[in-house]
């Protein structure tokens, strides 16, 4: 059963629908989807009702940002099926206000180097919970200056390293704080592209702070990679995950859905990961409680 647990729609960064992309699911011949849309929680539940409509499972999840100040590095870290996912509503809005903050701030610049009005800016943003980058890059795509989302446009206007570039500070939570607010959740914390942003050397930290699993397959990824991430988390018996990181023509490859997957053994270990830590948890509780009772 294939199992896809990471895919982006029209509700953060993604050019396609829930239903759509449930659609592309089912005739691709993928069962399983997690829906992950970035700091948005707004399509879980819809999600899961379109998908029983077409037999597709959809796992709960989002992909919350955060970043590592000791090692100056982005950080992606993914919930899965939070029993009270009303709980990541805080730390997903603070980083929402920030993003349309910066967002804003990006648009006003483009409408002033362009011949491009904001509401024309906006209206790519069409159903989006922000204003993406990607958004901006595609208003640009039909005003006739750049025929792609990626490339030397998008460089000069929004990489760190350009002199010319448009971008907006953005505050992250930590690592720390992210994870914790998962297990508060009760989710499953699992780094998501660990390559993507270079976070292999801070894992063993991110395990210290409660990491749950990584995604070992992702198009980031390469064979070696995949084999040296894959010990890693054998070692510190770590979950395995795997996902395309599907985002339609808003992503920086072509990368269609079920590109990466999630082995049916490590799906079952990941649906089955709340419950065994319970019984580990009860266990732990029966132990100490005889040993004190001596």
């Amino acid at each position: 059963m294939a199992a896809d647990l990471h895919c982006h729609t029209k509700l953060s960064d993604g050019s396609v629908g829930i239903e759509d992309l449930i659609v592309i699911a089912q005739k691709s011949g993928i069962n399983t989807i997690a829906i992950t849309d970035h700091d948005c929680l707004a399509g879980t539940v819809r999600g899961q009702v379109i998908g029983k409509r077409y037999g597709i499972t959809v796992i709960p999840g989002v992909e919350i940002s955060a970043f590592d100040n000791e090692a100056g590095k982005r950080v992606h870290i993914i919930s899965y099926l939070a029993e009270k996912p009303d709980r990541l509503e805080g730390i997903c809005k603070r980083t929402s206000v920030a993003r349309k903050r910066a967002g804003q701030i990006m648009m006003l610049k483009v409408a002033a180097r362009f011949p491009v009005s904001n509401d024309f800016i906006v209206g790519h943003a069409s159903g989006s919970t922000n204003l993406f980058k990607q958004h901006i890059m595609h208003a640009l795509m039909d005003a006739g200056y750049t025929n792609k989302i990626y490339g030397e446009l998008y460089d000069a206007l929004f990489s760190p390293e350009s002199s010319t570039n448009l971008l907006a500070p953005i505050k992250y939570p930590s690592v720390e704080e992210v994870i914790n607010e998962i297990h508060g959740a009760g989710g499953i914390a699992v780094l998501a592209h660990p390559y993507k942003y270079n976070n292999i050397p801070e894992l063993e930290k991110y395990i210290e702070m409660g990491l749950d699993g990584v995604e070992v397959w992702h198009p980031s990824a390469t064979d070696e990679n995949i084999e040296e991430i894959s010990k890693l988390c054998k070692k510190h018996k770590l979950l395995l995950t795997g996902g395309s990181d599907f985002h339609g023509i808003y992503g920086r490859n072509t990368v269609t859905l079920g590109t990466c997957v999630t082995p049916d053994e490590h799906l079952d270990k990941l649906m089955g990961y709340k419950a065994k830590k319970k019984r580990a948890a009860r266990r732990a509780e029966k132990e100490a409680a005889a040993k004190a009772a001596e």
